[in-house]
């Protein structure tokens, strides 16, 4: 198997950090997209998605950024969030979390371009894999 880019680790490791980092002291998370009168909206963060709001392979912009990934089920992740309304609770809880104003400005800068560069990759994949030790000691789990 071919050894994963540094982008590639980067986004695996944006993703866990998005679940383990929202995960409560038992290890459990909230999915950010379900209908919040669901009683299963609650899971492990080792059973969920990290989901990006702004879709990762749209937005070179915000595909690594933490304020664009948040703790997701399979099911309201699954298929692209192009079915139910997932995709509209999504934009609910980030609205709410984040602003409305944030969110529109999200939105307009989707389709900017970021370019990082392998030592941008790095600094990142350090600092994300110290916060992903940090909760895993947090909750108890192995790192």
């Amino acid at each position: 198997m071919p050894k994963k880019t540094l982008r590639s680790q980067c986004l695996t490791a944006i993703q866990k950090l998005s679940r383990i980092a929202a995960a409560n002291d038992n290890g459990y998370a909230e999915c950010v997209s379900c209908d919040p009168q669901e009683m299963s909206r609650w899971h492990h963060w080792k059973d969920m998605d990290g989901g990006h709001f702004i879709p990762k392979g749209s937005s070179s912009y915000w595909a690594l950024e933490k304020c664009n990934v948040h703790p997701q089920c399979k099911g309201c992740n699954g298929f692209g969030q192009k079915y139910g309304s997932s995709e509209a609770w999504y934009t609910l809880w980030m609205k709410n979390y984040y602003g409305e104003d944030f969110v529109e400005q999200m939105l307009r800068d989707k389709r900017k371009i970021k370019k990082l560069y392998a030592a941008d990759y790095r600094e990142m994949l350090k600092e994300f894999n110290e916060e992903i030790k940090f909760h895993s000691e947090r909750i108890g789990d192995i790192y």
